[in-house]
């Protein structure tokens, strides 16, 4: 295995990396393209603004080696915003255009009954529990969330988990043949994030 986890400058790698350290795996930080073509998985940890990232992105010529790569079906994880860039644009960021690689767009929490942004441990509901992806969980594991803006009107098909935060429920997490991508951050989320980053670094390409 050769793993790779995206550094745009912006984001705190540390604690995905020391995640995946404590799991015998040690990521080489990519912010070139020419970084990518020898990788077998790509990590994709976020933080910061929706369009500040793309910026990024596009300042390392990163975006189009990315796509490819998902395109690809190779494996692929993303976390937070390395989850929302997956679609077409964010409401954080009017007139950036995300990745697009799945319709939808990243909108802010309107329920005003609760406090914004959602930040602490919430429970999931898992909507493909028989996948590789989720070896391991109980239907209803708990995973550390820190995030303002979600994903909305996301293909169905696509969807790995849901979360209910006040009276809105959201997809919490995507999956598509090798790409896993999750609003919530697993190298935040203890025994359950390190579960499910082995469950990702182990699948190998194979399919769920």
């Amino acid at each position: 295995m050769k793993l790779g986890m995206i550094d745009y400058g912006r984001g705190n790698l540390r604690s995905v990396i020391n995640a995946c350290e404590s799991l015998g795996h040690n990521p080489k930080l990519v912010s070139k393209a020419s970084e990518i073509k020898d990788l077998t998985h790509i990590i994709f940890p976020g933080q910061g603004a929706f369009g500040d990232c793309m910026e990024s992105l596009q300042r390392l010529d990163l975006i189009s080696p990315l796509q490819d790569w998902i395109k690809s079906d190779k494996p692929y994880f993303g976390i937070c915003v390395g989850y929302q860039l997956l679609f077409e644009t964010g409401e954080e960021s009017p007139g950036t255009r995300g990745l697009e690689l799945f319709s939808g767009e990243i909108d802010r929490f309107t329920d005003t009954s609760v406090k914004i942004p959602h930040m602490g441990w919430n429970s999931i509901k898992l909507q493909q529990p028989h996948s590789t992806f989720w070896n391991g969980f109980q239907p209803d594991p708990y995973f550390y969330f820190v995030h303002s803006y979600y994903p909305k009107n996301v293909d169905p098909s696509l969807i790995a988990a849901t979360c209910q935060y006040g009276n809105e429920t959201f997809c919490a997490a995507i999956q598509k043949g090798n790409l896993l991508a999750t609003q919530f951050h697993p190298e935040k989320s203890q025994h359950a994030g390190l579960q499910l980053l082995k469950n990702f670094l182990t699948r190998s390409g194979e399919q769920p």
